[in-house]
């Protein structure tokens, strides 16, 4: 008989921190006490988690053969556990009644991806609801089995780590990756809750959007977002968390070490401000002539949205709705492109593209030249030179053809679902997507049930990569077809 692909030890202790996430929120009670009432809708989803979570632990334990548990296999162990946080997520909307349910899972699912698309009124919210979301942001920025190992170390850390979508090992010991990670994490988000306060935030908002802006997140407690602000130096305190959000975690070790020279040579870093330097004057001038606003007023929108879209973020200064069709396709271009590998962001990934475009131009490189030349293409990681090989190759031109069939089907279907136009429903599913949270207006508190779960769809597999949603949506029904035949086998016997 083969041996279960979950391995439900781990499940157990993943199920544990998701309870545990689910009462943190609870911490803001002592400052906003008129949300008191809400204890129960957070208090029962946790309990049942954590008993759900004990049980699990205390029947079953994690396999000990670590050549058994294989990244196929962990990834089945993530799906399930991303795909329970995202329904026990959405019991305390529901419980305290904020949402129905599927706006509820809507919420949990776009909180827990990072997403930022949004059901609900922040106008209305309480408190300590504007928080939960902003906290599941920043949670699953770093991800269950990221927490996880930094935790507690099992044998079979790795391939879940792998499976999560984590793409560095940082130091030789995963424990100490998963901590250094987490380090960096708290400490940039005490910096700029901080810096948002000097600049006139409140400390709860500071807090929430600081949270949201290193998730690349983008919820918000302000109904128009960043814009309601008005402050240019709370838009550049954003700018400069969106980038370090969408900046892979390697990059940011080598900023922390001040090893600038290595970090120079990073293709990614280099592509992710070559395509900020050509799209942003673009913009700038299709939003001047378009909006019939000045020069600089263009260039300082653009800047913003631009860095939002491309980091993946979400925030905004202003409805798009007016924008001109140059600039809307300008940023469905770079929600699709997305943000660094190995970081909080969603897309294609930076890193890809630049792959893409150099698998490419080595393409017509060899068409052009001579047929004996040869050719070794490589690119700067933050580890260092890295070769293009074809196994590189095909994996990159793999996953963009996938990206692109599914943005194109998810795009379609939700101009049937919606009753818009293509190229809004191409903004909105690149949102989705992407995992951005930008909205040309087709999400809100009156959109359909079908094209919320469309949206769901794109936003489960921007997150977890699609090849990981694959695996383990196979290697599941795999396991259920070997259960049922070895049932059948002892049945017969």
């Amino acid at each position: 008989m083969k041996k279960m692909v979950i391995h439900s030890g781990d499940i157990g202790k993943l199920i544990l921190l998701v309870s545990l996430f689910l009462i943190i929120p609870l911490l803001v009670l002592p400052f906003y006490p008129e949300n008191v009432k809400y204890i129960p809708a957070f208090l029962i989803p946790a309990l049942i988690s954590a008993i759900f979570g004990i049980f699990i632990c205390a029947v079953t334990q994690s396999s000990n053969n670590d050549e058994a548990f294989t990244t196929k296999r962990g990834s089945v162990t993530v799906l399930f556990i991303w795909l329970y946080s995202f329904f026990i997520g959405a019991l305390p909307f529901v419980l305290g009644g904020q949402l129905t349910f599927v706006q509820a899972l809507f919420e949990s699912v776009s909180g827990w991806t990072t997403t930022g698309l949004s059901t609900m009124d922040v106008r209305e919210v309480p408190k300590i609801y504007l928080f939960y979301r902003s906290f599941m942001q920043y949670c699953g920025g770093l991800g269950f089995v990221m927490v996880m190992v930094m935790l507690i170390q099992g044998k079979q850390a790795m391939s879940l780590y792998s499976a999560e979508g984590h793409s560095d090992q940082l130091v030789p010991n995963l424990g100490r990756t998963a901590r250094t990670i987490f380090l960096m994490y708290m400490t940039y988000l005490l910096i700029g809750t901080s810096v948002y306060v000097i600049f006139g935030m409140s400390v709860f908002d500071a807090v929430n959007h600081a949270m949201c802006a290193l998730s690349t997140g983008g919820f918000s407690t302000q109904y128009d977002s960043i814009g309601a602000y008005d402050s240019i130096a709370i838009e550049a305190v954003t700018i400069f968390l969106m980038i370090i959000g969408t900046t892979n975690f390697a990059v940011l070790l080598l900023l922390s070490k001040r090893k600038f020279k290595r970090l120079a040579k990073v293709s990614e870093v280099r592509f992710l401000f070559v395509l900020l330097f050509i799209t942003v004057p673009f913009v700038a001038g299709s939003l001047a002539s378009g909006l019939y606003i000045s020069i600089a007023k263009g260039f300082r929108l653009s800047v913003f949205n631009i860095v939002s879209a491309l980091s993946t973020s979400g925030f905004s200064t202003m409805s798009y709705v007016q924008w001109p069709a140059f600039s809307i396709g300008m940023m469905i271009l770079l929600m699709i492109i997305g943000g660094g590998i190995g970081s909080t962001a969603g897309g294609l990934k930076l890193t890809r593209v630049y792959l893409m475009y150099r698998i490419t131009r080595e393409n017509i490189k060899k068409r052009l030249s001579a047929s004996r030349t040869v050719s070794n293409p490589y690119f700067y990681r933050a580890q260092g030179k890295t070769f293009i090989d074809k196994s590189l190759e095909s994996d990159t031109v793999g996953f963009i053809f996938l990206y692109i069939v599914i943005f194109v089907i998810g795009s379609l279907l939700i101009t049937l679902t919606a009753s818009c136009s293509l190229s809004d429903a191409m903004f909105e599913f690149a949102s989705s997507l992407g995992t951005v949270g930008l909205s040309i207006g087709l999400t809100g508190p009156t959109t359909n049930n079908m094209t919320l779960f469309i949206e769901m769809i794109g936003m489960l597999l921007g997150r977890l990569e699609i090849f990981i949603v694959i695996i383990g949506i196979n290697s599941s029904i795999k396991q259920a077809f070997n259960l049922c035949n070895n049932k059948n086998t002892c049945c017969k016997k």
